[in-house]
């Protein structure tokens, strides 16, 4: 009897393993797509930011190659997804970026969880971020800055950090983030709540070597020199302008933090200068944002060819990138348009303004379309 049960044990274990066998060979055989517990399209958030942010090409390579690493869910457990630090001039789309892949992933551009650094200029802003000490007003309530629920995403999707201007905040708060970056775990100072950002992309803003950068685009004499001896180095033979400002960036950024907190960043990108190209495509995005909001007034903006280049001349100053073609815009178009509007208001047939120059000066025409 024993010797039949053991032969009938074994050929279960035969079946069992030709089984396995068969299933293992027809899931790796299967034409069908890769599953992962995330459900965003790479390539489709990516053809979103694309649209939207211009003249950051390296910068968008390396978020495409980033998105990869996360859809696939093969980063380390015990980590953020991703920690990335943006760096470069103002009004590059450092912010920008992070809000367009927010709008991508969620559908909306606020539901990531931001946190401005300028506001944590003194140590004992620290508690804003970790909590009050035991023995101190709010330390029973663990109140934080952290947005929990957008930080911890959710299954299917990642959560979203950025910590804007960086370099703005005191040492002790910004050390107090080297936990988060590195185990990615915030046990509040009450050691009562914890914010787990390991299903979460971190991002963190600075403006560090922006004034030298401006000081550069001025091309003061120290610059120019400092250029000159920097391409005299055989090291750096056949390297880019863009090389030599990335430079001036990084050894701001190792004056202002410690190696350790460098080394936590999975990346360190360097935002490029923003062409005259690149603000073609940003004043079309202004425009049609502008054509979104005045069609409640049955309203729609046009610019004539030579109103676009006006104020891409207006507009363009390589120190301040695109706010100050928005400043341009805000100027020459929205103050016009809104006093045109206010005088319609009780109008309900269709306006279309167009924008033209005459006599050196933009003008905004008025062309009624009649009902059918």
């Amino acid at each position: 009897m024993t010797f039949i049960t053991s032969k009938l044990k074994d050929l279960n274990e035969n079946r069992h393993q030709n089984s396995s066998s068969a299933n293992l060979s027809e899931t790796f055989n299967s034409s069908s797509p890769l599953v992962t517990r995330f459900r965003f399209e790479v390539n489709e958030v990516i053809h979103h930011i694309r649209s939207k942010i211009w003249g950051q090409d390296e910068v968008l390579d390396g978020i495409e190659e980033m998105l990869n690493i996360v859809w696939t869910d093969i980063t380390e457990e015990n980590r953020p997804l991703y920690v990335a630090l943006f760096l470069g001039p103002t009004g590059v789309g450092k912010t920008e970026i992070v809000r367009v892949l927010s709008e991508a992933i969620y559908g909306n551009a606020e539901a990531y969880c931001r946190i401005d650094m300028n506001t944590l200029t003194q140590e004992h802003y620290a508690a804003a971020l970790t909590g009050a000490p035991p023995g101190y007003v709010g330390s029973k309530e663990g109140n934080s800055l952290f947005q929990k629920e957008k930080i911890e995403g959710s299954y299917s999707k990642p959560g979203i950090v950025l910590f804007d201007e960086l370099e703005k905040a005191d040492d002790q708060v910004i050390y107090s983030l080297l936990n988060v970056m590195d185990n990615g775990i915030l046990v509040m100072t009450s050691g009562e709540k914890v914010i787990n950002f390991r299903n979460a992309m971190i991002f963190m803003t600075s403006n560090i070597g922006a004034k030298e950068i401006i000081s550069y685009a001025s091309k003061s004499l120290k610059y120019k020199l400092r250029k000159f001896l920097w391409f005299l180095r055989p090291s750096n033979w056949g390297k880019t302008e863009q090389d030599f400002l990335r430079s001036i960036v990084l050894s701001q950024l190792e004056k202002r933090f410690s190696p350790e907190f460098i080394n936590r960043f999975d990346d360190i990108f360097v935002f490029h200068w923003l062409k005259q190209d690149a603000l073609e495509h940003i004043l079309d995005l202004q425009i049609q944002a502008i054509n979104r909001r005045i069609k409640k007034y049955n309203c729609t903006l046009q610019l004539d060819e030579s109103a676009r280049k006006f104020l891409i001349k207006k507009g363009f100053d390589q120190r301040y990138g695109a706010r100050f073609l928005k400043r341009a815009i805000r100027k020459y178009i929205e103050v016009p348009l809104a006093a045109k509007i206010s005088k319609r208001l009780h109008q309900g047939h269709p306006i279309q303004f167009i924008a033209k120059i005459m006599d050196g000066n933009l003008i905004l025409f008025e062309s009624t379309q009649e009902r059918p």
